[in-house]
């Protein structure tokens, strides 16, 4: 069954399934005869001569600019060929049909003026997997994503280059290819396809669902080390949560409790320290505000999905057309920014987790670096090295980008809000991330070996997935193999997925 597309109901859930999933999309019947309404209104104003911005006025400087009748179409050619001006390399295929599904969901409200045939171009370029060669690079978060969303719409002009079936096409292969008429573009078309900021948001979308898998596996490599490290899990009382109030901190004590029931240390059978470091007691409420600002950025993002980010919009009922600012990206970017900062924050307690854990003097009997030949061998010494490498670069990276505004378009433009930046360097944090959990977990299965007591049902069961990829370190060995292969397993999702199985949803 196809997801319908209504411009209320799009979800950063349903926006992965799009995107990553290839599930085919429809616009929903009611949307598309708003669609219809709406662009009579538009073609009734336009005969009238009634003056609208981008309609039949230049754009940003040259809004003052009235264009003749005989030019009105032509300047929609034209607006779009300025504005392919990327730059680089291209977006992965699931960030440009996540832009596409987001784009279409905005003309489903029918209030873009939008010919529906053009809508209806998208929806069988997602349905039929033509997806155009976008540069990830040239967007500043206003007035829309202009660069990337209009190497989109430069294929309905048979034009820009699109991947089908695996292949780099021109654009009028790829669409003859899927069987798909090329609409051209009339008064307004072209506007309305790249007004707003769907890429950047559609990006934001599936990093926030990556973002919540990875938080989730954050707590269940900090159920490892709390097991490995002898830890008092009094801290992670519920009533003790409850009484601050926290949903965040609430939900990840739960979740590790969870973890490690069934356990000898969840039994109290394990002798431990009345008060441990900070880095193991604070664990739920770290986590936990990682896990409330994404709740805000979802939220955030899913208005955005769902809501008119275009200019100008149109309101037929009232025969109304308003120009405003309705593209800029600032509502995501700035809660995204916080997410830059959520995900460094929890990687930094994961290494200093991991620190504990190689470090003799604080874990608690284990060997110092995790081997039994300290001095010949030097165990997971170097591990360490690689995982504070990557989080220097997370805390470069989690620079907020929505306070680097530019002024551009002769000071038209004077405030935008860089969210393409946050959005791009979300996802090179999130590549790190996965790499510094990647070896709390190594540390933490081979520091479990050490111990002789019984650990929780979901400690156990993450400790056997890590086991088929990475061995226990009898000898030294070259690591980076392992350090990849783990990288890669946190990205998968394995051991989430394997967990919760047993254990249950997590959160």
């Amino acid at each position: 069954m196809s997801i319908i597309l209504d411009g209320n109901s799009l979800t950063v859930e349903t926006l992965v399934k799009i995107a990553r999933g290839c599930e085919k999309v429809e616009i929903h019947p009611d949307s598309l005869k708003k669609m219809i309404k709406c662009r009579a209104m538009l073609e009734r104003k336009i005969a009238a001569g009634e003056i609208m911005y981008g309609v039949n006025t230049g754009i940003g400087e040259f809004s003052e600019v009235i264009l003749p009748d005989d030019q009105i179409e032509n300047f929609q050619k034209y607006l779009i060929y300025n504005h392919a001006a990327g730059i680089g390399d291209p977006a992965p295929v699931e960030y440009v049909r996540g832009a596409i599904a987001s784009r279409i969901n905005v003309h489903a409200h029918g209030m873009s003026g939008v010919r529906p045939i053009i809508t209806e171009t998208l929806v069988r370029m997602l349905n039929t997997g033509v997806t155009p060669f976008v540069c990830q690079k040239g967007s500043v978060g206003a007035s829309g994503d202009l660069a990337p969303m209009s190497q989109i719409a430069l294929l309905m002009l048979g034009e820009g280059e699109a991947y089908y079936k695996g292949e780099l096409l021109s654009g009028r292969e790829a669409m003859e290819a899927a069987d798909i008429p090329i609409p051209g573009l009339k008064a307004r078309d072209g506007l309305a396809l790249i007004n707003g900021s769907n890429l950047l948001t559609a990006m934001s979308g599936i990093f926030l669902y990556d973002a919540n898998r990875w938080l989730k596996q954050a707590e269940i490599a900090a159920a490892m080390s709390l097991e490995a490290l002898k830890a008092n899990m009094k801290p992670y009382t519920p009533k003790l949560h409850q009484a601050r109030g926290f949903p965040g901190a609430i939900r990840s004590a739960k979740s590790i409790l969870t973890l490690v029931a069934g356990g000898d240390l969840a039994e109290q059978k394990v002798q431990c320290k009345i008060q441990d470091a900070y880095s193991m007691r604070s664990t739920p409420q770290v986590v936990g505000a990682a896990h409330d600002a994404l709740a805000y950025a979802k939220i955030q993002v899913e208005i955005e999905l769902n809501g008119v980010g275009d200019n100008p919009i149109f309101f037929p009922d009232e025969n109304l057309q308003l120009s405003g600012a309705n593209f800029q990206g600032t509502p995501v970017s700035l809660p995204m920014d916080m997410m830059s900062a959520a995900i460094t924050m929890v990687s930094v307690m994961s290494e200093r987790r991991m620190n504990r854990l190689n470090n003799p003097a604080l874990s608690v009997g284990l060997p110092a670096f995790l081997t039994k030949g300290a001095g010949m061998f030097s165990g997971l010494m170097l591990s360490q090295y690689t995982a504070d490498m990557q989080i220097v670069e997370q805390r470069m990276l989690s620079m907020p980008a929505s306070v680097q505004s530019i002024p551009a378009a002769a000071d038209q433009e004077d405030f935008v809000s860089m969210g393409m930046n946050t959005a791009i360097k979300n996802f090179q944090i999130l590549h790190n991330a996965n790499g510094i959990l990647g070896i709390e977990f190594m540390a933490a299965a081979q520091a479990l070996d050490f111990r002789d007591y019984s650990f929780g049902t979901g400690v156990n069961k993450a400790r056997e997935v890590i086991r088929k990829y990475v061995d226990h370190l009898e000898e030294d060995r070259p690591l980076y193999p392992d350090h990849t292969r783990m990288q890669e397993l946190v990205k998968s999702g394995e051991i989430l997925d394997k967990v919760e199985k047993i254990v249950g949803d997590l959160g």
